[in-house]
């Protein structure tokens, strides 16, 4: 008898701290929508879960391009099983297809990878990796899509998808993980 009650207590517990969190995700959904800016390319190759080639067919020599996905990290592909998860989900969305890239700030990362949001029919694919559990929101990115991509994190986690599955959690962020196994 005490079980019981004391696993509803928990269960009502749970309800009142998710409710608040549910409520702000569907006042922000209410926000006008921004119309992002950038360049349409076509996808040819999905490297990894944050890493595209591109080619922008708007340009006489269609070079291919390396694009980094911004304001999120992808799981190392030798984090198993979630770095190949996260490619596959990533091909799933937009490989082949085409998509507009956002820019912010700099353009390129170390590797000379140009650093874009992916925007594929209104939807910020960044995100959608995020609220599936895909891929990680790094601390401080203090970026445009800052909040969006924490909120899309925390939904991710309080429902336990993708590497948030509290039956196989991802134990390393992908820094941790690139950084133990150099």
């Amino acid at each position: 008898m005490k079980n019981r009650i004391t696993q509803k207590l928990k269960e009502k517990k749970l309800f009142f701290c998710v409710l608040p969190f549910l409520a702000c995700l569907m006042l922000a959904g209410c926000q006008p929508k921004e119309t992002p800016t950038g360049v349409t390319v076509k996808v040819e190759r999905v490297i990894s879960g944050q890493t595209l080639e591109v080619v922008d067919t708007s340009k006489p020599s269609a070079l291919i391009e390396r694009v980094r996905l911004l304001g999120i990290e992808a799981p190392d592909m030798k984090q198993q099983p979630w770095g190949t998860a996260a490619r596959e989900k990533l091909k799933q969305l937009i490989g082949g297809q085409i998509v507009l890239l956002e820019s912010e700030g700099s353009t390129k990362d170390q590797f000379e990878r140009t650093l874009a949001y992916v925007w594929k029919d209104g939807m910020l694919v960044n995100e959608q990796l995020v609220v599936e559990g895909y891929v990680y929101v790094p601390r401080s990115i203090n970026n445009k899509y800052e909040q969006r991509l924490t909120n899309a994190q925390e939904f991710a986690r309080l429902m336990g998808k993708g590497i948030w599955n509290p039956e196989k959690p991802m134990r390393l962020t992908p820094t941790e993980f690139r950084r133990q196994n150099r």
